[in-house]
């Protein structure tokens, strides 16, 4: 159960209205949405007030934490008409490549957290890996991970710069994920299946597979090895993904293409 009379978020886009739809179902009874898009206007209700711009939050309005789930490109213009806050507030930014430095930079300093979550956030689903910036206390840190929490696992490091491999392998892990499906489709019908029957074995192999190894207490690679038969159809079609170490190896110039990106965009 959260109990926050005042809790700030500020953007009710996909992610924020994530944690909206999560803090929800934990017991919310107050929050202030700050978002100017017509969509925002129906996050209103039991207890949650949408305004427009940060010169429409109601008077006298003291948040006790303030969500930052802005579009990083609109942080500039956006975060400093929330430095107000910071002497009383604890920030959360899930901005993506804005560091903990550049978000106190357009502050005015405070107490902030910066976070990493992923879209399966929006059925609960989600994990968000997080990062306390000087001046954050046990209890904001305390704060931080319940609200976190109402979309999934949170985990936190030490280490700012480790948000961007973080980025890299949860952040963009659903768009794999996705691919794959969506590989697996179209060699399906280019095999001869049924299109319907093609999506149907897609998207359930990896729905099912998820589930599996949520319930298992076996490693990935041991659920792999378990459904590989030596000899069998999965082993020949593994030794073709897996040839000359492809597979792994570009993978994981994947992801290093992707931390690198994230570290260009924190500059």
């Amino acid at each position: 159960m959260i109990a926050l009379p005042n809790l700030l978020l500020v953007g009710g886009g996909r992610m924020g209205s994530a944690l909206l739809a999560g803090w929800r179902e934990q017991g919310l009874s107050q929050a202030v949405v700050v978002d100017p898009s017509e969509a925002a206007r129906a996050l209103a209700g039991e207890g949650v007030t949408v305004v427009a711009g940060a010169e429409d939050i109601p008077p006298g309005f003291v948040p006790e934490a303030v969500v930052l789930a802005v579009k990083p490109q609109s942080a500039a213009s956006a975060l400093p008409a929330y430095g107000r806050f910071a002497g009383t507030a604890l920030f959360i930014s899930i901005m993506a490549g804005k560091t903990l430095a550049g978000i106190g930079a357009l502050l005015g300093g405070g107490a902030i957290v910066r976070a990493m979550p992923n879209t399966p956030a929006a059925v609960r689903q989600g994990v968000t890996v997080a990062c306390a910036g000087q001046g954050v206390s046990a209890a904001q840190r305390g704060l931080a991970g319940a609200l976190l929490g109402a979309t999934g696992a949170v985990a936190w490091v030490d280490e700012e710069a480790l948000l961007d491999p973080v980025t890299a392998i949860s952040g963009g892990g659903p768009a794999y994920v996705f691919l794959l499906t969506e590989l697996m489709e179209q060699a399906a019908t280019a095999l001869g299946l049924p299109a319907d029957l093609a999506r149907l074995m897609a998207r359930q192999t990896v729905i099912g597979s998820a589930a599996l190894m949520a319930a298992s207490a076996e490693t990935p690679e041991a659920l792999r090895v378990a459904v590989t038969s030596p000899g069998g159809t999965t082993a020949e079609a593994l030794k073709v993904l897996r040839a000359d170490d492809a597979w792994p190896k570009n993978f994981l110039e994947a992801m290093k293409a992707a931390t690198e990106r994230s570290r260009a965009l924190s500059g």
